[in-house]
């Protein structure tokens, strides 16, 4: 079967609901085994127990990916549980917009800068160290990190902060990928376009994209399976973009 990971355990951050337990759900779809986590230990306990009553291997865990003890902690019930993990997806991140609304640079504060950086970039950052020498140990691995296209195209949105973190993770991503390929790991990125997690988000899609409409969970599960499989294993070091062809370059 094309794309089957039969065999691996996967671990999604951030897939305690929308976009990143689509993602979970796609993964166990192909045979992967689940460690579903979230920041709340509710939702990510009930994503696994929806993954296990479809007949599929899950365990629900919560952890801060910007906490290293607590990233440690996690890991180590993941292998208890399922074994060790293969495929990382670093989809936990702070949304453009967490306050109440987007607002100019000149405008924002420093204090919220940081938190961009802290989740968006150091966690992912400290969640990929965390699992690599068990990847290289073993001579397999698959690291996927959930970006947004505002990395590289610019909007009058009030997205500075957000869109230097999401390029941070993408600089990272790059780099990660030259030093690992040789050692079986390889490192790529999904950047995501307009999705369908906010109110007038299909309207605006429906208006920019030439496929009008805006993106889905099984969007981004889709891509991920694909970049955790076998089949992608001469992919490394790569930017797929999801977006509905609003941005082609």
């Amino acid at each position: 079967m094309l794309f089957s990971l039969e065999g691996r355990v996967a671990l999604v951050t951030g897939a305690g609901r929308g976009m990143g337990l689509g993602v979970a759900q796609a993964l166990a779809g192909q045979g992967a085994a689940l460690v579903v986590n979230d920041i709340d230990a509710g939702r990510a306990r009930e994503a696994a127990d929806e993954l296990a009553s479809r007949g599929h291997r899950a365990v629900g865990l919560a952890c801060d990916v910007t906490d290293r003890a607590a990233i440690e902690r996690m890991l180590l019930a993941a292998r208890e549980a399922l074994g060790p993990v293969d495929i990382l997806v670093n989809n936990a991140g702070l949304p453009a917009g967490w306050q109440a609304d987007n607002v100019r640079f000149v405008q924002s504060k420093p204090e919220n800068w940081q938190r961009y950086v802290e989740l968006n970039l150091y966690g992912v950052m400290q969640m990929t160290q965390a699992v690599l020498p068990g990847m290289i140990e073993r001579g397999h691995g698959r690291v996927v990190i959930v970006s947004s296209e505002s990395w590289r195209m610019g909007t009058d949105m009030g997205l500075a902060a957000y869109a230097a973190s999401k390029a941070g993770a993408i600089g990272f991503m790059r780099q990660l990928a030259a030093e690992t390929g040789r050692q079986g790991v390889t490192v790529n990125a999904v950047s995501l376009g307009t999705m369908n997690n906010w109110e007038g988000a299909e309207a605006l899609a429906a208006r920019i994209n030439p496929v009008p409409r805006a993106g889905s969970p099984a969007d981004i599960g889709a891509a991920c399976v694909y970049l955790a499989s076998d089949e992608a294993s001469w992919v490394t070091g790569q930017i797929l973009p999801l977006n509905g062809g609003s941005l082609m370059a």
